[in-house]
């Protein structure tokens, strides 16, 4: 699909109401497949590669959460998709608030995982500057890094239980071309904006899912996302970090299957 950010890869499937997700940062819209397998049966499924990523167009600049908002519209209209049910992760789930904030009559209901409405803090900006200038000297995110990125993602519960998990994010995470994902990555994480004040104009059913273990934006920060949101439910899940929807499939199917059931 042409986007303003570019050709971006959907993969779609199944009929009925659109239901769009979009994932985190480094990952492609493969990492739904559970929800894809799921929901297809219901609803036309929406996986989206995020700019930059998969087999979407490579990234050349930084991007504004608008231009991800306005990207999700240029995915609907090329697809002929009115109004579409959103699930995010982490970009995913910010982006998701600023669509639902933007763009209210094309927004069904949203689900917002393991995400924040805040800016970045000094040490996440410290971090990442680091992973991102260690990964162009190496041309790619190798190990150690690739450890880094895993203790970021993923909790001791998946790193105890889930080895799948862990060699899928493993595989995902070499596998990003570095020069487009740091764009992508300068974009989400020093240049993230401050959202808060936007989530007040949400009027869209929002749920907002934290992981217990999750490292990259721990329990209050996705919490006070929450409280941004007129009305915005929550939902905090044991024994799962950044990546809710790969760590703990069946448990997310039935959170996104109940909440929007609701509408």
């Amino acid at each position: 699909m042409d986007t303003v950010l570019g050709t971006v890869r959907v993969q779609v499937s199944g009929t009925g109401e659109a239901m769009m997700f979009w994932p985190s940062l480094l990952m492609t819209g493969d990492m739904w497949a559970a929800q894809a397998r799921h929901f297809g049966a219901s609803h036309q499924v929406i996986l989206v590669d995020p700019p930059g990523f998969g087999q979407s167009q490579k990234l050349t600049a930084t991007f504004t959460f608008d231009e991800c908002a306005r990207c999700i519209v240029d995915i609907l209209d090329g697809l002929g998709v009115k109004r579409t049910h959103f699930v995010g992760n982490s970009w995913g789930g910010m982006i998701g608030g600023t669509f639902a904030a933007t763009y209210p009559d094309r927004i069904g209901s949203a689900v917002l995982m393991n995400c924040t409405a805040s800016p970045a803090g000094t040490r996440q900006k410290v971090e990442y500057g680091f992973l991102l200038r260690v990964a162009g000297l190496l041309g790619g995110i190798r190990p150690p890094l690739t450890r880094s990125v895993l203790k970021a993602f993923l909790g001791p519960t998946t790193f105890r239980t889930r080895p799948d998990v862990v060699a899928y994010v493993r595989e995902s995470v070499q596998r990003v071309d570095i020069q487009s994902g740091a764009w992508a990555v300068r974009s989400v994480v020093p240049r993230r904006p401050d959202q808060r004040a936007l989530m007040s104009k949400v009027r869209t059913p929002v749920l907002v899912v934290a992981g217990v273990e999750d490292a990259t934006f721990p329990v209050p920060e996705t919490m006070a996302m929450a409280e941004a949101i007129p009305d915005g439910a929550t939902a905090v899940l044991d024994g799962v970090a950044h990546l809710a929807a790969l760590e703990n499939p069946l448990l997310v199917n039935k959170l996104i299957g109940d909440f929007v059931a609701r509408e």
